[in-house]
């Protein structure tokens, strides 16, 4: 296992060639791509690695196929490739997923319009497996008769039910891990990376970037780093570190939230859906299997501005669940069913709009009136996190050659963090007991949440995390206080996000 090392002194005695602020998966993408290009970085977060948005996603790499209904080909062709490079990279962690959408004939959601579009799809990503092992790759999508759908969907809605339309993209069932793997090829290649590090000052000789000054929030101490340049890469809190190191810029990021809800109800099919309810106001709506039940999302709404925990309103979560009742006969969803809301902040095109930007902001605040050296990434999908940080790093050291893809052997981790559904610690088995001291050691693991909710797939059954957490705390070594308020916290987070809140 690929050690992180959270080590204040060692970043502190040397020179950077950059460091990035955000450790969410732009900003790790950020260090794992400057890292295998040979340059020195320093990656550091106010909290923990991926804490975010970035944890909040609905667990798919999109390939574009919904920007071919724009004929939006550059974001469709990179999306494409990114999915290849995920898949292709993440074995086991990135595979294959199954989408199908019921037709009905209306408007573009018609067989004969998407037997077109699929057949267009597969032609423009010929090359979508290349390079792929077998097991890997995404076959052809086709337009299906209505008895399969309902074979796939028994549950579908039958009425004016004209065929479906089946197409395959990127699933990816455990985000966290995939943010993790990534993080530790970027230490192997020679990033270094420190959590729960708040950044509190921009270090300047002539309105030239020098470093920065931060402080470790666990233990107080205050530290300067020294690199030539720093890129802002904090997501949501990107504009208020631009604010703070030369000036706001509405540009860099207008918020909206965006959720997704797990329910403590069996999955509807082996396959991702696309359902749009017949209502006016509807939208499109993806329902995955996840761990057996239903994940749905993503809706995408106004929000007002930064916030560590934004949760939507009652009634903005009462309507999605209208729409998917409406939707799926029978199906009879109500707030008791939610189990966990997974929800962050994106990008929008205008405050209090829910359209999401269509393009990454990429900010030289030096040729722009501000510090030299001081550079700000907005980005929107994770899916083309990797192909923002090429883009950046292109303008940042624009000498520099492009860097294949590195076979990287067998996967670093070997997946350690993997936990079934229903697994629950014992006392007496050492062996497990063994591997959950091999994450906290190996993986910069210093909260009982980091171990349970970024580290392993623990926290993706909330009921189980919080009747493992008294065992997983002992592991610590902490006292009995320091275990109680940790569990406390844990117990908080999932409150925060299941149907007591509404």
């Amino acid at each position: 296992m690929i050690t992180i090392n959270r080590d204040h002194q060692a970043a502190e005695s040397r020179q950077f060639d950059l460091i990035i602020i955000g450790a969410g998966v732009y900003g790790v993408a950020l260090a794992l791509v400057s890292a295998e290009a040979g340059h020195s970085c320093l990656l550091i977060d106010q909290k923990d690695f991926g804490w975010a948005t970035s944890y909040n996603s609905l667990r798919t790499v999109h390939g574009g196929l919904r920007y071919l209904q724009k004929m939006d080909l550059p974001r469709f062709f990179e999306s494409v490739g990114e999915r290849r490079w995920f898949m292709q990279r993440f074995p086991g962690l990135v595979t294959p997923l199954p989408c199908l959408m019921p037709l009905y004939g209306n408007g573009m959601y018609r067989p004969a319009v998407f037997r077109l579009a699929l057949t267009l799809n597969d032609l423009l990503s010929m090359h979508r497996n290349r390079g792929l092992d077998q097991e890997q790759r995404l076959p052809a999508g086709r337009v299906l008769k209505p008895e399969e759908v309902i074979r796939l969907f028994p549950s579908v809605n039958r009425k004016g039910l004209k065929g479906g339309a089946l197409w395959y993209d990127g699933g990816m069932p455990s985000s966290q891990l995939v943010i993790m793997e990534m993080l530790a090829q970027a230490c192997q290649a020679g990033a270094s990376a420190l959590n729960y590090t708040r950044v509190t000052g921009l270090i300047k000789e002539n309105n030239v970037v020098r470093g920065v000054e931060a402080v470790d929030t666990e233990s107080g101490q205050h530290y300067r780093f020294r690199a030539d340049r720093v890129i802002n890469a904090a997501g949501p809190w990107c504009r208020e570190l631009a604010k703070c190191f030369d000036r706001d810029d509405p540009a860099l990021f207008r918020y909206s939230i965006a959720w997704n809800i797990l329910f403590n109800r069996p999955a509807l099919s082996s396959h991702s859906l696309a359902i749009k309810p017949n209502l006016p106001d509807a939208r499109m709506y993806f329902l995955h299997g996840w761990h057996g039940l239903i994940m749905g999302g993503t809706i995408h709404e106004p929000w007002p501005g930064v916030s560590e925990t934004p949760m939507p309103e009652q009634e903005s979560v009462q309507r999605y669940l209208d729409h998917l009742n409406h939707a799926v006969p029978g199906l009879k969803l109500t707030t008791k069913d939610i189990l966990h809301i997974y929800s962050g902040l994106l990008p929008v095109k205008k405050q209090g709009g829910n359209t999401l930007t269509v393009r990454e902001v990429i900010k030289d605040h030096g040729a722009n009136g501000g510090p030299s050296g001081l550079y700000t990434v907005s980005g929107i999908k994770f899916t083309t996190a990797r192909k923002v940080a090429q883009k950046t790093l292109k303008i940042i050291f624009p000498g520099d050659k492009p860097v294949q893809y590195r076979d990287m052997g067998d996967c670093s981790f070997t997946h350690p963090g993997r936990f079934a559904w229903d697994w629950q610690p014992h006392e007496h088995d050492r062996s497990r007991q063994q591997q959950i001291e091999s994450i906290i050691q190996a993986q910069s693991v210093v909260h009982l949440d980091d171990l349970v909710l970024r580290r392993t797939t623990i926290g993706d059954n909330p009921a189980r995390a919080l009747r493992a957490a008294p065992v997983l705390a002992r592991v610590f070594g902490w006292n009995t206080d320091r275990e109680q308020r940790e569990i406390e916290l844990l117990r908080d987070y999932f409150q925060r996000r299941n149907s007591r809140h509404y």
